[in-house]
């Protein structure tokens, strides 16, 4: 009878070692399923932070898009209202007036017979002066304004994040 009763003890040391071992590679697979399940979470993590910050720069992009259209526009605006007005001062449908007062030369410094000079004019070289001076004003104007509006425009976008 001591053979059955070594067989049972066989049979249940065989049933701990199973046992044993079953439990080691469940533990085992369990802690690399957890490993993955981690590895996947902070890969989904990277993937939507990165969607973020794709999204925040189309944004961005969209809206320096939309200033700078729109600046162009004025500016090309600008600069065509300037040279029509160069143009009709060539043709002559249009004058180029200063405000100026020429002083009068007494009677006794101006020679006899000599009428008094004409209204004040402007030369050829200050005409162009002045309308690149218009033009370069236009231009600092637009460009200061759309890189304020470009400021304004990346400070709102980063606020709504």
């Amino acid at each position: 009878m001591s053979f059955p009763f070594c067989a049972k003890t066989m049979i249940f040391g065989l049933l701990i070692v199973v046992t044993t071992v079953a439990c080691r590679l469940t533990s085992y697979y369990r802690d690399n399923y957890l490993a993955a399940l981690n590895k996947q979470h902070e890969f989904a993590q990277l993937a939507d932070s990165r969607l973020s910050t794709i999204t925040h720069m189309q944004r961005q992009q969209l809206s320096v898009a939309a200033i700078d259209a729109k600046y162009t526009k004025e500016l090309d605006d600008a600069k065509n209202t300037i040279d029509d007005l160069q143009r009709d001062v060539a043709s002559g449908a249009k004058r180029l007036r200063v405000n100026a007062t020429c002083e009068r030369v007494s009677d006794a410094t101006r020679a006899s017979g000599v009428a008094d000079a004409s209204a004040a004019a402007v030369t050829a070289d200050a005409e162009q002066n002045y309308f690149r001076l218009r033009e370069q004003i236009a231009t600092a104007e637009k460009q200061i304004n759309g890189l304020q509006d470009y400021i304004r425009a990346i400070q709102n976008v980063e606020k709504t994040q």
